[in-house]
């Protein structure tokens, strides 16, 4: 049985196809068209997950989207009645509603075919239930309490949930206009980041900054009872009017969401590409601290409703790594789940997931421990692109194209990094990377001023051994998706200069043998040369989504200053290439 899920009508658009309760391939449309956190219809993602799994479109049984406006339109119809918005609030509504209703001619229009070739059914899948779905039942737990929080979805921004085989029971919701994901997108737009998606880097600013602005935040967001939060709608204009949201092109948009009532209480807000002030970064410090308020007051209240120690999170504020890092900290849950795609990118695994277990009633089968589900190349796919760059190359075995890029390493070099199938959702986890020494303090600056080109606050992350990470960072549960933030040890900090974020923190990826050998044999090649089990590893890109096939490798490579690039087991020197002009 064949059951399609896919991410339509906003950004991260993705499919995931599952054969039999098992996945087969997820990948974002981002990595086809190159337009990061595309909102295109997801027609290349939907072509690869079928040519993985070897199937036409008629072979799809089942067919879901993540989106399902009517559980929530008695709610709308009473906030359009009550609060009486900007009618265009009410007419791009509608018009969602209807593209989902049509999704079948939609879908069938892009794969250029007809319509009744298409004769999988269709499921609509509320929002925060696709969510929630994408993390319980993949996570392996039998139960689990569970809790989606994002910007909006469906007219919630917040659900509570607790999970328990193949069902998902919602507890409480947290309604339209009153989202935590809102007022982290408002401060963020207010520093300066006014671009769909910013919120990941803003986190990074905050260590920068003291939270000196947390009681004034305090009336931006207040708790109540039962895990529940308001906004104070004043700092607000999302609520009244039709805040600018393109989901039409290929590139999402995202109007401003927060009105003068803040600029009047903080002051001018930072104009893009300037610089970065005190002011700034504490009012990124203090907006960190009320995230995590609203954060664990939800986890807090959904602990004591279920007595349940295990945890599974999902959607865009579930991407908080810094928040994530201490709920095993300061919550009395002990063990928490992620999948890699917690933001929308997930909600295609979350609805596939859903239709299957949840409505056919399928058993559970697949638990999620890797996240290299994208395309994968061949040997000799990519001595074909080598050639057709005109690239000198050598050729290794698996473990000495380990041995040979550690060695690079230690020797300050900068290593693109391309293996086996691509990674799902927004971090490299060591098969479309970018990998580099761990220990210079100068790696950060080499990195950006020779490819990465981002801002000065951005941290790099580690990844290390699986079972070296309680020696080197003060806690030691697993993290193999890359989003949780651990203090480094003191003692360790002066070794892993390059990978330690200013406050003593990084960003860590646990590698595990069994999840990827490949990977987990460099890092074992580096520690071997070294004695140290951790090495920087960022995404492989400049500025545009992670690179996915050969081609896209090479060309980032050429146009950077990466020292050498390894594809599979072709190791290419950019010395003995510097004009791309000898034979391969």
């Amino acid at each position: 049985m064949y059951v399609l899920g896919i991410n339509a009508y906003h950004g991260d658009t993705s499919a995931s196809l599952i054969k039999d309760g098992d996945l087969v391939a997820a990948v974002e449309q981002e990595r086809f068209n190159r337009i990061k956190y595309t909102s295109a219809f997801p027609v290349d993602a939907i072509r690869y997950c079928l040519e993985m799994a070897g199937i036409e479109p008629r072979d799809l049984e089942y067919v879901a989207i993540g989106r399902d406006p009517w559980p929530s339109m008695y709610k709308k119809i009473m906030y359009m009645l009550s609060e009486r918005p900007d009618f265009g609030m009410a007419k791009d509504s509608l018009a969602r509603t209807a593209r989902i209703a049509n999704l079948q001619r939609v879908m069938a229009t892009a794969l250029n075919i007809e319509p009744d070739e298409l004769t999988a059914k269709l499921h609509r899948v509320e929002h925060h239930v696709a969510h929630c779905a994408s993390a319980f039942l993949v996570s392996g737990y039998d139960e689990a309490a569970i809790m989606s929080i994002d910007g909006f979805g469906d007219f919630v921004s917040m659900m509570l949930a607790v999970g328990r085989g193949t069902k998902i029971e919602p507890l409480a919701r947290v309604w339209f206009p009153h989202s935590i994901g809102l007022f982290y997108t408002a401060i963020t737009q207010y520093c300066g980041f006014t671009k769909y998606g910013d919120e990941g880097k803003f986190m990074g600013l905050a260590p920068f900054g003291k939270p000196t602005y947390v009681d004034d935040m305090r009336e931006m967001a207040r708790l109540k009872p039962e895990g529940q939060f308001e906004l104070n709608l004043n700092y607000f204009v999302h609520q009244a009017q039709n805040v600018y949201m393109n989901w039409e092109s290929d590139l999402p948009e995202q109007g401003i969401v927060y009105s003068q009532k803040l600029v009047q209480r903080f002051g001018p807000p930072r104009e893009p590409r300037t610089e970065i002030t005190e002011h700034y970064a504490n009012m990124a410090a203090s907006a960190q601290v009320i995230l995590e308020e609203v954060y664990f007051h939800a986890l807090d209240y959904l602990y004591g409703r279920t007595g349940l120690s295990r945890l599974c999170l999902a959607g865009g504020v579930a991407l908080n790594s810094v928040a994530n890092g201490k709920v095993l900290l300061r919550t009395p849950f002990r063990d928490i789940f992620i999948q890699p795609a917690a933001g929308d990118a997930g909600l295609s695994l979350g609805a596939a997931f859903y239709v299957y277990h949840s409505i056919l009633g399928q058993a559970r089968c697949f638990e999620m421990i890797h996240t290299y589900t994208g395309p994968e190349h061949t040997s000799a796919e990519i001595k074909s692109a080598l050639d057709k760059y005109r690239l000198r190359y050598q050729e290794f075995a698996d473990d000495e194209i380990c041995k040979r890029t550690a060695e690079l390493m230690t020797e300050k070099k900068v290593v693109g990094w391309f293996q086996g199938r691509m990674e799902f959702g927004p971090r490299a986890l060591g098969n479309r990377s970018i990998v580099v020494d761990s220990r210079w303090p100068d790696m950060k600056d080499i990195l950006n001023s020779r490819v990465k080109n981002r801002e000065s606050f951005r941290p790099f992350a580690p990844s290390v051994l699986e079972e070296a990470a309680g020696e080197w960072f003060e806690q030691s549960y697993p993290d193999p998706f890359m989003l949780k933030v651990y203090r480094v040890k003191d003692e360790k900090r002066g070794i892993i200069p390059a990978v330690t974020h200013v406050d003593g923190t990084g960003r860590l990826q646990t590698v595990s043998q069994k999840s990827n050998p490949q990977y987990w044999r460099l890092i074992k090649e580096f520690e071997r040369l070294t004695g140290v089990p951790v090495i920087l590893n960022t995404s492989f890109n400049e500025n545009e989504p992670i690179v996915c096939t050969p081609t896209q490798a090479i060309e980032c490579f050429l146009r950077t200053r990466m020292d050498y690039l390894v594809l599979g087991d072709h190791l290419v020197s950019k010395t003995e290439n510097a004009r791309g002009e000898s034979g391969g």
